[in-house]
């Protein structure tokens, strides 16, 4: 009897065995792309024969096929499939949402060992994952009265793996300001000649001395794979007080800190 049910051509991510060449005996080799292919099991075989798909009534052993009965020359092999325990269907590209998604689905090990790709999940569940992370600190205090940006001393080097990397930036500084008058702090972000972000009154102060750590961060794409320095810097941006960073006191030091992170594409 000719199979009858869903088109034997739909099912997804089956492997396609070469047509055997039949000529009258039960036993034949198994091959794919002209190599000896050794299927799961008898039971994961469809085989179509001069138009009516057989299933069950043959074993395998390694490569070899055996019919329960021979088969004559005359009758043509018209195809091959060979599947798995269950059906595998490849996920199109931007299709899971988070809405497919159950609870505690997505294990931080599933995420590290790449099984979850970026390219199979809709853009807004798109993941990044960390490639390195450089650490810094900076204790030395830094004082400066110019209009113009001067180093900080707070500076870390990193070398991205890929030209597509992102390299995140996270910055925590210890700012102050002496004096009574009104005056403003700038800080910028550079990597090496190149200012990624500025920070314009990134501390105020009305009248008396202020002391703060400052809090910034930024996703900078260098796109090469060479080391990149970034470093922080400082200016008097308004006023006519002094600036500072890392400011040490009889109360103890104070401390800045640098986090880099390669984010990987």
């Amino acid at each position: 009897m000719a199979y009858i049910g869903r088109g034997t051509e739909s099912i997804s991510n089956v492997e396609i065995l070469d047509n055997l060449t039949f000529n009258g005996s039960a036993s034949y080799t198994l091959q794919k792309s002209s190599v000896n292919f050794v299927p799961s099991s008898a039971n994961n075989l469809l085989i179509s024969i001069s138009g009516v798909v057989q299933q069950g009534n043959f074993s395998v052993s390694g490569s070899t096929i055996t019919f329960d009965t021979t088969v004559s020359g005359s009758d043509t092999c018209d195809w091959i499939l060979h599947y798995g325990t269950g059906l595998i269907t490849t996920v199109a590209d931007g299709t899971i949402t988070e809405a497919k998604l159950g609870s505690n689905a997505v294990t931080t090990a599933k995420i590290n060992n790449g099984a979850i790709t970026s390219a199979k999940l809709d853009s807004g569940l798109a993941l990044g994952k960390i490639g390195q992370v450089v650490f810094a600190t900076s204790s030395t205090t830094q004082t400066s009265t110019s209009t113009s940006y001067v180093d900080t001393g707070l500076n870390a080097s990193i070398t991205p793996s890929s030209t597509s990397s992102k390299i995140l930036v996270l910055i925590s500084i210890n700012g102050f300001i002496i004096g009574s008058n009104a005056s403003s702090m700038d800080i910028d972000i550079a990597r090496g000649g190149t200012v990624v972000l500025e920070y314009q009154r990134a501390l105020y102060k009305a009248s008396s001395a202020t002391e703060t750590q400052l809090f910034f961060q930024c996703l900078d794409s260098p796109n090469t794979t060479s080391s990149i320095n970034y470093r922080t810097r400082m200016r008097r941006g308004s006023g006519t007080e002094t600036v500072l960073t890392d400011y040490s006191d009889a109360n103890g030091d104070s401390i800045s800190t640098m986090t880099l992170m390669e984010v990987l594409a």
